[in-house]
């Protein structure tokens, strides 16, 4: 008898092991590339990733120099193309730490009301900037960006001195 329950007790031991946590993306995925946008040696990626409940998760990886002093690089998702002055904030993206140049954000309403579906992101017209601080001087900085949606384009290169410096509105 002893034997049988510690036959079941291996068997649910090894039953929970093998058990895996259900996949939380769809598989749908677009990648846009960020580009150095000042005296800064940075460049990346945005990968934005389609969830399971249809929201979108950004995926932010820089390369460059990382720090062993913790600070974060504040990341907007912008309305307009990168050149576009005064281009209002459409999300607040969680920061890139400057330890592993990494931030994921699960988007949710846009500053307007609006959801972006997996769909929308492809039409979207939009950028993500990311600036050296929050504020002062150093938030004109900015380390990288990139057009996103609907005003990515691989055959039209980037050109850092069309960066316009970002509307704080949101």
């Amino acid at each position: 008898m002893r034997k049988l329950i510690l036959a079941i007790f291996v068997t649910a031991g090894l039953g929970a092991c093998t058990e895996q946590e259900p996949d939380l993306y769809t598989g749908q995925q677009m990648e846009f590339d960020l580009f150095k946008s000042s005296e800064f040696d940075y460049n990346g990626t945005l990968m934005v990733k389609e969830l399971r409940d249809g929201k979108l998760e950004f995926d932010i990886q820089l390369e460059g120099a990382k720090s062993t002093t913790e600070y974060d690089f504040p990341a907007h998702l912008h309305f307009g193309g990168y050149d576009q002055a005064d281009a209002p904030i459409a999300f607040l993206l969680n920061p890139v730490s400057s330890k592993d140049l990494e931030s994921t954000t699960v988007l949710e309403n846009l500053s307007d009301g609006t959801t972006l579906s997996f769909e929308q992101m492809k039409t979207f017209d939009g950028h993500v900037k990311i600036h050296l601080a929050n504020e002062g001087p150093d938030y004109e900085v900015i380390l990288v960006a990139g057009n996103v949606g609907t005003n990515f384009s691989t055959e039209v290169g980037f050109d850092a001195s069309r960066i316009a410096v970002c509307g704080k509105s949101f």
